[in-house]
């Protein structure tokens, strides 16, 4: 058990043992998220992040579970002609810095990304963590578009990841997206916890304001539930890089999705800041060429 493997858990995204019924249950549709982004309005126009999202979390025992809502900047075709393909996936996903290596392939049961989760520095692809995800797409109308993925297993006793996406258009240039994510943890997984939260995660915190101080400025959520908002931040901010980058010649792509993560995560420097830039660029260069090698 160590602290390093949990940091990178609490930070690929996902969270709740709620199960995949349960999500299927609880999934969007059309209607439903257009009036979801009804009633967000308010809180997506006005808010400390200087981007249209609203971040939402929750802890029931041993289940975690967040939510992104967030309005994007790229027409409806453009986002849901992305998010169906697991390749595109891959790219997305390699972006945050503890993403080590994906690759899409086909098997028995559909497409599926094998992701290897692992430090926030270069490591070989063997010693970091395979997760295998199920990737499902669940719909692609002119209206409304939902992909999820799925994993039965992580390491330290962890199990049933789910993250899940949705996007219904608001207008020719415009498209307002969920993203639902969800892991569950037994005996071993809570220790780890523990113990990250006593020590590397002390000082961490994430995005929702849980009240004020004494000079009226923001308290920020902590805890599990502080480190779900920041793995909910730096994917929803990975999904919007490569969709801004798809505007550039393929040749400038990669390198443009790179630079706009890091752009954006450094407009959260006290919730987001891992590494300087020349790091982060270097160590992303390296992993796609691995990632882009092996596939070939």
């Amino acid at each position: 058990m160590t602290t390093r493997l949990l940091t990178s858990l609490l930070r690929i995204g996902a969270a709740c043992a709620i199960g995949f019924a349960s999500l299927h249950a609880a999934a969007d549709d059309a209607t439903g998220l257009r009036n979801r982004y009804t009633d967000l309005r308010e809180q997506l126009d006005h808010n400390i992040f200087q981007r249209a999202i609203y971040i939402d979390s929750t802890q029931a025992g041993e289940n975690l579970k967040g939510d992104v809502y967030a309005v994007l900047d790229h027409p409806f075709s453009r986002v849901s002609g992305a998010l169906k393909s697991p390749e595109n996936w891959c790219d997305i996903l390699i972006l945050p810095f503890n993403t080590k290596y994906c690759r899409a392939a086909n098997g028995e049961g559909g497409a599926n990304l094998q992701v290897r989760i692992g430090r926030k520095f270069d490591q070989p692809v063997q010693d970091a963590y395979l997760l295998q995800f199920a990737f499902r797409g669940v719909a692609a109308t002119p209206e409304y578009f939902e992909s999820r993925l799925a994993a039965k297993e992580g390491p330290l006793g962890t199990r049933d990841y789910h993250i899940a996406i949705s996007a219904v258009p608001l207008d020719e240039k415009r498209t307002f997206m969920h993203l639902s994510y969800a892991y569950g943890y037994g005996m071993t997984g809570k220790m780890a916890m523990q113990i990250y939260l006593a020590t590397v995660g002390a000082d961490k915190v994430g995005f929702s304001v849980t009240g004020r101080d004494a000079n009226g400025q923001p308290i920020y959520m902590a805890g599990v539930r502080g480190a779900v908002e920041r793995t909910a931040m730096r994917y929803y901010l990975a999904i919007d890089a490569y969709l801004d980058a798809l505007s550039a010649p393929h040749a400038q792509q990669l390198d443009r999705r790179i630079q706009n993560w890091f752009n954006a995560t450094e407009q959260y420097p006290r919730q987001l800041r891992e590494m300087d830039r020349p790091a982060y660029v270097a160590m992303k260069r390296n992993e796609v060429e691995r990632q882009q090698t092996a596939s070939q």
